[in-house]
């Protein structure tokens, strides 16, 4: 079965994601994004709010948006760590099961078998991180973008449109997808630089996200438009 690549110009808008976050007056962007996400999770959800207000406002020649602290920002990130929390609580909720089930099958011969619950541990999330990786991929991108384009929260919790908005541009979501996963291991790579890089870093990875994910909306109708001042 043939399955239709990517349009050439989402190709290139979500090309544009990497460069973005250096657009415009990125410097104070960046002093204030670091800051926030040193402090995490205490900043979660401003931090959260100002990356739905990127992907609000995805002009290129603009850059990343002035730091405002409003309701609406607030607001906006109470509604995304929800639906992050409510995305995340399955596997929150299996972590130590799972760890406890990798504890008693002795999987590593030890002498010493005081450290096993923290082997354990980490086999555990290194075995959950996948799936919950891979469900945010799946569901987060759409609907931030429609939440950034419309304002609704309930547009974050469609979760039956959003699989169905995968489906009918697979190719598209691959491409935001994959710019993503990209961006959050330059993050990580970033940890080399005496472990300072990966605030920057962190808040790049969060920049790059959001201006991919405004590559999926659609054009909006002046019924779906978001009615709130900006």
């Amino acid at each position: 079965m043939f399955l239709p690549g990517p349009k050439v110009w989402q190709v290139k808008v979500v090309a544009e994601s990497f460069t973005w976050p250096f657009t415009g007056s990125w410097g104070s962007r960046f002093a204030v994004g670091s800051l926030l996400v040193l402090f995490l999770p205490v900043t979660f959800i401003p931090l959260l709010g100002y990356a739905i207000a990127a992907t609000r406002a995805t002009e290129p020649a603009g850059g990343p948006p002035p730091w405002r602290l409003s309701m609406r920002l607030i607001a906006d990130g109470f509604w995304t760590a929800v639906v992050l929390l409510l995305l995340s609580a399955p596997f929150l909720l299996a972590l130590n099961p799972l760890a406890g089930a990798i504890g008693n099958a002795h999987l590593w011969p030890v002498p010493d078998r005081s450290p096993s619950p923290i082997y354990a541990g980490i086999a555990a999330a290194f075995l959950l991180a996948l799936p919950w990786g891979l469900l945010l991929l799946l569901l987060m991108p759409h609907g931030t973008s429609r939440f950034a384009t419309t304002g609704r929260a309930r547009d974050l919790f469609d979760f039956p449109r959003t699989l169905r908005e995968v489906r009918r541009d697979f190719p598209a979501w691959n491409v935001v997808a994959a710019a993503m996963v990209t961006a959050w291991i330059v993050a990580l790579a970033c940890v080399g630089l005496l472990c300072v890089g990966l605030l920057p870093g962190a808040f790049y990875a969060i920049l790059v996200s959001a201006h991919a994910s405004a590559s999926l909306q659609s054009t909006a109708g002046p019924s779906s438009a978001d009615p709130r001042p900006r």
